[in-house]
């Protein structure tokens, strides 16, 4: 599985990550998340309002077991944890 990574500088949201599941089949929009000081990763969703006028969410990939999504959160913070070290956070600040 390949994984490319882009950095984003948005509240919690570490980087966004584009996912090569299969040759030439790409997952996009995978969110790296920092919640408290733990990374998480969110998968995409796709979401509708309902004829009672609330909002659904759908998964947009799923699993056969909580095992199999547990080895691909796994396997994505690891990768983001390399491509971190070797692309730090520049935080940028404006005077005012």
């Amino acid at each position: 599985m390949n994984i490319h990574f882009r950095d984003v500088q948005t509240g919690s949201v570490e980087a966004r990550a584009v996912i090569e599941i299969a040759e030439g089949v790409f997952l996009n929009e995978v969110t790296i998340l920092n919640l408290e000081g733990e990374i998480v990763v969110e998968f995409p969703m796709k979401s509708f309002v309902g004829k009672s006028r609330r909002t659904h969410y759908i998964e947009i990939v799923t699993f056969e077991d909580n095992d199999k999504r547990t080895l691909w959160e796994l396997e994505i913070k690891n990768a983001y944890r390399e491509w971190r070290k070797t692309n730090q956070k520049v935080l940028v600040y404006e005077d005012k």
